[in-house]
């Protein structure tokens, strides 16, 4: 275990006569594209990007044949360290990486989880991380949900990724077993924010940020359904809240499961794995995006994991033995 130093980026432009006359935070935008405006714009605040040695305003007018220069150090969180956790990548170039998350998994350090989580990993894994926000986690899966994760590897990656993110342009697709027999697919188009009462917790609530899920039917069995799900936007629990509040709530969701349901005369195997599940039955089984150095489109498919199989396996095998 090592904690990683700070690491500072240094860059400089010369304004093109196009650009003369604009804001400074514009400038800065097309000259040093690859980082965020909000970035750029904390950077010229913080005085680490000047212009022509001085600090001006993000709204300030610079004019052509200025000299832009950058001289920013990124600094890690104090209670962030590396940590040697083992990782299932299944993609990675000197721009990005794709892993196979674990159930059990904390993705970020917070309260209750200090340390032992994807980000101490992937700071072991790739120490320049530091430079890059959340060391490179664009977008999360639960503790217990498994599958598939992009993380940028570069601050560049990391803008290009977020953008694809909010333009909706990166496919996430999810497979889930549900309680109660599902007759068709839908959209669920309804807004999630925290619950009123359990802050731990998620709900659909007027006010709260739009949420839009597309699922559609894989698999019925007697008295569950295997879904799969197509993420339009990415709130924090959106498919287990969304699937809830259709009446479709995940197997062995601890917090919006809902009533424990079994198949009548089911086997005791089956009852036993149903009740004991020990996680939300939910995997990001495709993740589809546009490299973010090259625009090539590119997909990765992560096969389910054992117990979501197993559970498949036993559901089967309950609807053969009472067909007809």
């Amino acid at each position: 275990m090592s904690t990683i130093p700070n690491q500072t980026i240094h860059l400089r432009a010369e304004v093109p006569f196009e650009l003369g006359g604009q804001r400074l935070d514009q400038v800065a935008a097309q000259l040093f594209s690859d980082h965020s405006r909000s970035r750029l714009a904390a950077w010229i605040k913080d005085g680490q990007l000047t212009v022509d040695g001085a600090s001006l305003r993000p709204r300030d007018t610079v004019h052509a044949g200025s000299v832009l220069e950058l001289s920013a150090e990124q600094q890690a969180q104090g209670e962030w360290v590396a940590q040697d956790i083992e990782l299932d990548i299944v993609f990675e170039d000197e721009h990005i990486l794709v892993l196979n998350k674990p159930a059990g998994l904390v993705v970020h350090p917070a309260a209750g989880h200090a340390d032992g989580t994807l980000l101490n990993a992937l700071l072991h894994h790739v120490p320049d991380l530091v430079n890059v926000p959340r060391a490179g986690i664009v977008h999360r899966l639960d503790k217990d949900t498994t599958g598939l994760m992009v993380v940028a590897k570069t601050l560049q990656a990391q803008t290009r990724l977020v953008e694809q993110l909010q333009q909706r342009s990166v496919s996430r697709i999810y497979e889930a077993i549900v309680i109660g027999v599902v007759t068709a697919g839908a959209t669920v188009d309804a807004p999630i924010g925290r619950h009123g009462q359990q802050r731990q917790r998620m709900a659909v609530i007027d006010g709260g940020k739009p949420a839009v899920s597309h699922y559609r039917v894989l698999e019925r069995f007697r008295s569950h359904t295997h879904v799969r799900v197509k993420l339009e936007t990415g709130r924090t629990h959106q498919i287990r809240v969304h699937m809830a509040h259709v009446g479709f709530p995940l197997v062995g969701d601890p917090a919006y499961g809902g009533r424990f349901r079994i198949p009548p005369a089911a086997s005791q195997t089956l009852v036993q794995s149903l009740r004991d599940f020990p996680r939300q039955a939910l995997h990001a089984r495709f993740l589809e995006l546009d490299h973010p150095a090259t625009g090539k489109r590119m997909k990765w498919e992560s096969t389910l994991p054992d117990d979501f199989v197993w559970l498949l396996t036993l559901l089967q095998q309950d609807r053969e033995a009472f067909v007809g």
